[in-house]
Parts: C-alpha cells; structure tokens; sequence
C-alpha cells in the first residue's frame, strides 16, 4: 500500500476541525487497509512507531534532520535553515525544498507503508557509534524518494510533531465503525484498549477475528493497564452517601503512581502514562523482586520519597530528582523510596479487574511480603463520617494529600474516572486552596517586562463525555522570571497554527498549542463566567466555570497525560460544594 495514499488521508485530516470528518477518513482508509499493515498504519497516526510502553520512540534532534534534507535535496545546511525561519516548521520546509527540486532522482520510487515503517523503525532503534549517519542516511533516502507531501510528514514523524489532532478515542470510534459494524460495541472496543494499552494489537485483532476475539480480550503480563482514576467530593458524609453508606478508606500519599508487572525474575514498573519508568528505580525494582511472592502479577501502588534518615514521607517534587538518565544512583541513594501498595489486577493467571475490591485487596496482601519499605497503603473499612474524618487527619499529620474513598464490591475500571473511587483532601473543605491540574492550549504575548516571552498561558480542564478540553483560566501569575525565559522553548513542540480540534475556547489566543502538557494551578474561588467555557450551560445558561484569580503553583505534572488533568465533572462537583460552604 502507498504511502502517498496515507498522507492523502492526513491532509483531509489535518483540514477539517470537526471530530466526526476525522473518524469518517479513518473509517474508509482503515476498511481498505491490509490487515498485515493495520496496526503499523494506527501507531504511525498516532505519531508513534509502538505503544508507548515500548521503549522505541522517534525523536530526531533539528540538526540531523537538516542535514537530512541538505543531503536529500543537494542544497546547503544554510539554504535549508533560510526556508526554516521562513516557514516555522521542518515539515513545511521539507515539503518547500521537495517542490524545488529540478531533477527527480534516477533511482527514486514510490514509496510504500511497509517500507517507510521499517526504515523509521531503523532510525528510532539505531544507537551507538556511527548511530547519527545512519540515521541521516536512511532519512535522507526517504526523502530522495518522496514526494513534496510525503517529505513534509515523514519530517514531522521523525521529529515527534506530527500534530494531526487525532486522539486514542477517535481512533476507537473509527475502528469500531469499519470492524465491528456496530456502534454499541464502542464499549468492549475501549475496555480491550484499557487492558493492554496497544491500540495497534487492538485493531489487528478486531480486523482479523471480529468482536468475539476483543470481548475475549484480557491483561496481560508486561502490558500497562490504563490506570483507574478518581473523581472527588468535599466531605465525607457526601462520599459515603455517594458510595451506599460504607467505604474502604486509604490513605492518598503524595508520589508517583506505578504499576509493577513481574514475570518470574522480570520485573517492569510503568507510570500512570504508561512509561516505563523501570531503569529510574533502581531500589524500587530490587524491593519488587525481593517483595513479590507471586511468579505473575500487576500491582499498583504509589512510590513516594522518603528522607532516608527520618523515615519521613516527602513531597512529590522531590521524586524528579530520580527522573533522570545519568547519576541515578546517586539520585536514588538521595532520595529513596518506600512503595504503598493500594491494587492487585493479575495474580498467577488469575485477571482480578472484575473482582470487586475486597476481593484484590485480599489477593494483594496474600501475594507481598511486607517490609517498611514495601507494604500495602494504610486503610480502613468504616460507614462512620467521624471515623473516616479521625483517619484523614492522621493521613495528613503522616504527609499524605488526604484520603481515597473506595466501592467495597466496585470493581477496577481500567482507563476510566468513575464514582467507585472518590478523593477527599484537606483543602477542598474551604473555597479553592485546592489547586487543579490543567492542560495548557493557548498563550498570550507578554508586554512591557514580559516582551518577547509569553505574558498569560490559557488553561483547560477535560471534557470527558465530548472528548475536548475546555478553557477555565488565563493564568499569568505564579511564574518566575526563569518559567518565563523557558515556556517558549518548552511548548515548541506543541505549537500549531490554529486552535486544536480537541479545544473548546471562546477565547483568542496569540498562540495556540495541542494539549499535552499539565500544570498545577490555584485560584481564590471558582465563580460563574461568560467567557470560559469550562462547565458552560452545566450550572448556569449561557455561564462556564473560571478560576478567580489564578495562579501556577510551580509544579509541572509531568506524571499526567493530558487526559488525566481535572475533569469538567470535579470542577461542577467542587463549585457546587464551594456554594454549600457559602450558604452555611
């Protein structure tokens, strides 16, 4: 299959702003696929190679890849860094110099999907001596061989700015329509997804055995789940009554969530973005193979920095010291963790999502052996409203953010934020000095001191029923005169010429982004507004939900995919308690 006829697709795509185009494009190119190339043709849209717990990625720095057009077009480094200042964007620029070229090569030939896979997949795995020119050489004779479209793409896959608005969701809606032939098993589709978290190996089986096979479809050692998540309330007599009177209560601790799967001797630990984040910590893979009496399991639990000479439990910041690719023992043996363990979802071939929670808790502790740096998270059983206040305080006093309130008989549902799981934390309990977490879409121009950088970020949380995100703040407080220096930099990557697809914003920004990264944000109070869009119509007619007065807390929530950002659903749940507070 051609490439060209890929590329054709993503231009309708990358054309239109409305979400049901974009699955009508991948609905026909998906049907006429052949199913060999399906899983490679979903990563590639995705504007990966693989799932993303596979540690293969794409990334080609700006140098190597204008050497790479240099090389493939027979101009100078210097004449292709003229057309990139001129156009913004290497794919912009590839395709430019594609059109200028006089001379088609002797040799040049249509590409095809398999063959551009491969050589992709060569530069992403080409490491060590000799790695770069490899690379360029290989990027080079892709782009020798294609045409001007073709070039702009493969430049914007390579350097990881693909940029085509298209999320996991939609792809599941498209893949449901040209396979399963019937919208209503859009459910089972996602549920496949959120077990294994391999869009790719989900279509191909969809494609080849039909939705009896992704109805089939179960955990497997080695493969993410996609993390269960927890909405939020302001009290515990609202938790409780929400929960049918009684709840098991744990502790929330303020680290990083991971989830470790262990085969035999194998152990491998994933964030709640399904990284795999196992060569980062070191003490916490030995504590799992030491810990872990089961031969096969997927457990979760949250690590969290200790001070190694108190047992104190500290802050989350000071776990990404351990994010890092050099010194990280030294980093470890600085700040150490101990791991509280909170799920049990596969146990020696036994798949535990449909257990009801007791039930994993039961088979978490009957499968660790607990030590004082691995055990499972303090909990408690309890219908008393006095009794889970008593347990919150001392969950504060030990360093933790508060408590999560659980579904005795609920079962684990991957991928999603239901009402099964539902946070309590100290500050949702007085007007807004709980902070959220959101997405940046858009950016200001800064004036008089702040020329030349971004003045105001606006800010989104998500939308979950309508797969967008909508806006709930300009925020240009918080930020330090560094901050300032280096957003531009950091959100490079994000720019796109037009607001995303996927933003619902009322607002004009100087600058628009795709959705990516998340940061913490507090505010005074959340009040009614007519310009954000956050909530609009959910509370008032013609009214959003906005932040008052917001302000960045300093803490970039590098854990969090956009997706797991505050939900549209928490900031109505957290005005409307904001109200009670008043009227009382």
């Amino acid at each position: 299959m051609r490439f060209a006829e890929l590329v054709e697709v993503y231009e309708k795509i990358e054309g239109t702003t409305k979400r049901l185009e974009m699955t009508d494009y991948l609905v026909e190119f998906f049907r006429r696929t052949p199913v060999e190339l399906l899983d490679k043709v979903v990563y590639m849209t995705q504007g990966k190679l693989y799932p993303d717990f596979v540690d293969v990625n794409l990334g080609i720095a700006e140098k190597l890849a204008v050497k790479a057009i240099s090389k493939a077009y027979g101009i100078s480094q210097d004449e292709v860094m003229k057309v990139l200042r001129e156009k913004g964007d290497l794919g912009l620029t590839a395709e430019e110099l594609a059109k200028r070229k006089t001379q088609a090569s002797l040799f040049a030939k249509p590409l095809d999907i398999a063959e551009v896979y491969d050589k992709l997949d060569k530069i992403a795995r080409s490491t060590g001596p000799g790695s770069q020119d490899l690379k360029m050489k290989l990027l080079s004779g892709l782009l020798s061989d294609a045409s001007p479209k073709e070039a702009k793409y493969l430049l914007r896959m390579v350097t990881g700015k693909l940029r085509l608005g298209i999320a996991d969701m939609t792809i599941l809606d498209a893949l449901t329509i040209s396979f399963a032939g019937d919208k209503g098993k859009r459910e089972a589709v996602e549920r496949a997804y959120n077990l294994t978290s391999d869009l790719g190996d989900v279509a191909k089986t969809l494609a080849n055995y039909g939705i009896d096979a992704i109805e089939k479809y179960h955990v497997k050692v080695g493969r993410p789940i996609r993390m269960m998540l927890a909405q939020r309330l302001s009290t515990a007599e609202e938790i409780l009554e929400k929960l049918g009177g009684r709840a098991a209560c744990e502790w929330k601790y303020d680290g990083e969530r991971v989830q470790i799967h262990k085969y035999n001797d194998e152990v491998t630990l994933f964030t709640r973005r399904l990284e795999n984040i196992t060569s980062q910590y070191p003490d916490l893979l030995e504590l799992s193979k030491k810990n872990i009496k089961a031969k096969e399991a997927i457990i979760e639990g949250e690590a969290v920095a200790v001070n190694p000479e108190t047992g104190e439990l500290l802050p989350f910041q000071l776990l990404m010291h351990r994010r890092r690719k050099y010194g990280i023992e030294e980093a470890a043996e600085k700040f150490p963790v101990n791991l509280f363990l909170f799920d049990a979802l596969y146990i020696d071939g036994r798949d535990l999502t449909q257990a009801p929670y007791i039930e994993r808790r039961e088979a978490l502790k009957k499968s660790v052996k607990e030590s004082d740096e691995f055990r499972l998270a303090e909990a408690l059983i309890t219908d008393d409203p006095k009794e889970v206040e008593e347990f919150f305080e001392k969950a504060i006093a030990a360093g933790c953010e508060g408590l999560i309130l659980k579904s005795e008989k609920g079962v684990y549902q991957a991928g999603a934020r239901g009402w099964l799981w539902i946070k309590l934390k100290r500050s949702y309990q007085s007007k807004m000095i709980e902070p959220i977490d959101a997405v940046i879409v858009g950016a200001f121009t800064g004036r008089g001191r702040r020329s030349g950088v971004y003045g105001a970020l606006l800010a989104a949380v998500y939308n979950r029923k309508r797969d967008v995100f909508t806006t709930i703040c300009k925020v240009g407080s918080g930020f330090t005169d560094e901050d300032l220096e280096k957003l531009p930099e950091m959100l490079s990557p994000y720019k796109i010429e037009h607001v995303h697809p996927r933003v619902d914003s009322q607002m004009e920004a100087d600058i628009w982004f795709t959705p990516a990264l998340v940061i913490e944000i507090i505010g005074d109070e959340l009040t009614l507004s007519p310009t954000h869009t956050s909530a609009y119509g959910e509370v008032k007619e013609g009214f959003g939900i906005a932040i008052r007065f917001p302000r960045f807390t300093g803490r970039w929530r590098q854990d969090k995919s956009p997706e797991d950002c505050t939900t549209v659903e928490e900031i109505v749940e957290m005005y409307k308690a904001q109200l009670k507070r008043i009227e009382e």
